[in-house]
């Protein structure tokens, strides 16, 4: 066979006829794309996702097993003072800012005085020149007395210089009363602080007009508001239908919104005798038991009133899960553990019970979100979802 005979045998692909023999119709795609959707929907009710609810593991402290009652309420310090002056005038010094730690009777502050300063001066100056006219007094009515009894002056002249010696008794008596008064007036240019404290807020600056009343316009009344951080305590209110089961140095575990990973220890320390008529409730302050730096006045804080004292091995969280997450496989406790929308089934081991929770020792970390009440079908790897409220 030659070569172009061989050329005779080639196919033709650009005729009619090939084209529609390669091309796949139209009802074929149709068909193909029914039997996929149906595929997975087939997998779909195979292995539907099933609802159900989760909970949070969670980190609980062994205390919440034998609380009596909770409360909220602030921490307050029982000795807070707003520190002002007794004298009016301009604020010349600050020696202080918020956050400064005071001592008793530290000048902190200092208003403009040099008019008290000069009368205190003056007062000095009269009472060195009283002493001396008393001094010089004394010294003629002895020699008078010497002279009078030698004969040698009047009775009147001894009389004169007696008179004359308590003349210059009263006028020092009163030189001094001066001083004191010009003293009383410097002192109150100077703003001491009544007690050891911490500064809370600066409510004045240098310039400022200082008066007692803070009557004038844009006059300060107190220049700094202060607080003795050792007399904090948290102020809480307790129903009065729950007041019978508080009694003054029952244990409490304080829990602070600042310090969300730390608890307080402390104890009643009053019931005040009043009731509050529009919430019905008394006021229970609470102290703490250490005191702590990272606590400051008004930090919002909770109250756990306790049935007992806190025992060695208690302060510490555990981890612990909702008892309802809890299944028995092979006569081992196990949770399912919810893992990109699966449930994973995880051995735990468990503890003691602490208030409406089991604590978990080992299997899960708080966090991680776990099924409640899981349904019988539910099995390791099955798919899951949450079930909508």
């Amino acid at each position: 066979m030659t070569n172009s005979d061989l050329s005779k045998l080639k196919l033709d692909k650009s005729g009619a006829n090939f084209q529609r023999k390669q091309k796949i119709p139209r009802w074929g795609l149709i068909a193909i794309g029914i039997i996929a959707a149906l595929s997975v929907v087939v997998m779909l009710v195979a292995n539907p996702a099933a609802e159900v609810e989760t909970a949070v593991v969670a980190r609980v402290y062994p205390s919440q097993s034998f609380t009596l009652l909770n409360a909220s309420g602030y921490v307050v310090a029982q000795r807070k003072a707003a520190v002002a002056s007794k004298a009016t005038g301009r604020l010349e010094w600050l020696g202080v800012e918020e956050g400064s730690r005071v001592r008793t009777n530290e000048i902190i502050a200092r208003l403009e005085n040099r008019d008290v300063l000069a009368a205190s001066d003056q007062a000095v100056a009269g009472v060195s020149s009283a002493k001396a006219e008393l001094a010089d007094a004394k010294q003629n009515f002895t020699r008078m007395k010497e002279l009078r009894e030698k004969g040698y002056v009047a009775q009147s002249d001894l009389d004169t210089a007696d008179t004359r010696q308590k003349r210059a008794e009263a006028a020092l008596t009163g030189a001094e009363a001066a001083l004191r008064s010009a003293q009383v007036a410097v002192e109150y240019t100077l703003i001491r602080a009544p007690f050891d404290a911490v500064v809370l807020t600066k409510n004045a600056d240098v310039g400022d007009i200082v008066t007692p009343l803070g009557a004038a316009a844009n006059a300060k009344a107190a220049v700094v508001t202060i607080a003795d951080m050792a007399s904090l305590q948290v102020e809480v209110d307790v129903s009065e239908s729950n007041l019978a089961r508080v009694k003054v140095g029952m244990p409490c575990e304080i829990q602070l919104d600042a310090l969300p990973e730390g608890r307080f220890r402390g104890a009643v320390h009053m019931i005040v005798p009043t009731a509050d008529r529009s919430k019905a409730s008394v006021m229970v302050k609470v102290r703490f038991a250490e005191r702590d730096p990272r606590v400051l006045p008004e930090m919002s804080a909770r109250v756990a009133f306790l049935e007992r004292d806190i025992t060695a091995g208690e302060e510490a969280p555990r981890t612990a899960v909702n008892p309802a997450a809890l299944v028995s496989r092979n006569g081992k406790q196990a949770v399912f553990v919810v893992k990109d929308d699966k449930a994973v089934e995880t051995a735990v081991t468990i503890g003691d019970k602490i208030g409406d929770s089991i604590e978990v020792r080992e299997g899960v970390t708080p966090g991680e979100k776990v099924v409640l009440n899981p349904p019988k079908k539910l099995k390791n790897g099955s798919a899951v979802k949450r079930k909508e409220k």
